[in-house]
């Protein structure tokens, strides 16, 4: 599958998280399957560009290619402006958000409530598209199947999106009004695959290679997005690439390398973030990775008490060598989908 020039190794790709999808995780879910990962979003506020918050989610160091961000605006010139400034850092892909179902973002007529303006919607992928054509950077975008039920326009809007230039687009099967509750429908996916010629990704409560493959056979989508599942359990990327390829489900992971693999995680995560900040933005991550798990909840509330790096990776190295006593091999019930996260915010 390809993106613009972009060869990508499988079409099972990490769908944009905001707080969640940052480097450390992209780059896990990369080295455990995924064939994309897209960044959390980077606003296209010129006088928000200089904070550490943006200047670490425009971090790529040692991220492996393509790399793909996300930018999050309302305004199509400060969104053209905006993926020039990601690409001047690294980025080789900018996807449009139109996605996002936040009140925060939604109330300033971002993300997902771009789609009940589709003349601003178009404006603002012609500009970007504009912005990063001279410099052979593709452009994608991810959007939901419209506003609310009785308004949904993704159709409209990818046909247009497609003929302006657009490389890739990804739908969530749901619309804003939705938020993430309900299911996930996907006609209105199969529906926008059929009106395109460019590739489309279905996202929206694929949970597993056989769901995934069933979506795919369902709407003719070139790809999946997987988002909340893969929080605290990144292997399953390569446990739907697996059964893609072969029918067959991989055994759960050994506890050891769970282990292994969080504690490599939390170290790349306090790298971008500093001991401070990152023992405490990494204690979402390390409670999903416990979550459903014999004495989760317990240790959770514990380690959500410390303060430094070197307590919580004792804590969590412990946890889980209490776990291998019990069992070789991660209990299928941590493999529950989170489903109170949100996808993305500012």
């Amino acid at each position: 599958m390809f993106i613009g020039s972009f060869a990508l190794a499988n079409n099972v790709f990490a769908a944009p998280m905001a707080g969640v999808t940052d480097r450390p995780f992209r780059m896990l879910c990369k080295k455990l399957g995924a064939g994309y990962a897209v960044s959390e979003m980077v606003t296209s506020r010129r006088d928000l560009w200089d904070t550490l918050k943006t200047s670490r989610r425009a971090n790529h160091n040692g991220e492996p290619e393509p790399i793909a961000v996300q930018i999050a605006g309302t305004d199509a010139q400060m969104m053209a402006d905006a993926a020039a400034y990601n690409i001047d850092r690294g980025a080789q892909i900018i996807d449009i958000n139109m996605g996002c179902p936040a009140k925060k973002v939604c109330n300033k007529w971002a993300g997902s409530a771009l789609m009940q303006d589709e003349k601003l919607a178009l404006e603002i992928v012609e500009a970007v598209v504009a912005a990063c054509a001279p410099r052979n950077v593709p452009v994608t975008l991810k959007m939901r199947t419209g506003w609310a039920q009785t308004h949904k326009n993704a159709v409209a809007i990818a046909r247009a999106a497609q003929s302006a230039g657009v490389a890739m687009v990804a739908v969530h099967g749901r619309t804003r009004e939705q938020g993430y509750t309900g299911l996930a429908e996907y006609d209105t996916i199969a529906e926008v695959k059929a009106a395109l010629t460019i590739p489309v990704a279905a996202n929206g409560d694929i949970t597993s290679g056989q769901k995934a493959r069933e979506v795919l056979a369902y709407t003719g989508a070139d790809a999946v997005m997987l988002g909340r599942v893969a929080q605290g359990r990144p292997w399953i990327f390569r446990e739907v690439v697996h059964f893609l390829a072969t029918g067959t489900q991989l055994a759960p992971p050994l506890v050891l390398d769970v282990k292994r693999l969080l504690l490599d995680h939390l170290q790349d995560h306090y790298e971008l973030y500093g001991e401070f900040t990152g023992v405490r933005s990494a204690r979402k991550h390390i409670g999903w990775y416990v979550k459903s798990l014999p004495g989760g909840e317990a240790f959770r509330a514990q380690m959500n008490l410390l303060g430094d790096a070197g307590a919580q990776l004792h804590a969590v190295a412990t946890f889980f060598d209490g776990l291998c006593e019990a069992t070789d091999r991660m209990p299928l019930a941590a493999a529950v989908e989170n489903k109170n996260e949100e996808e993305c915010s500012v």
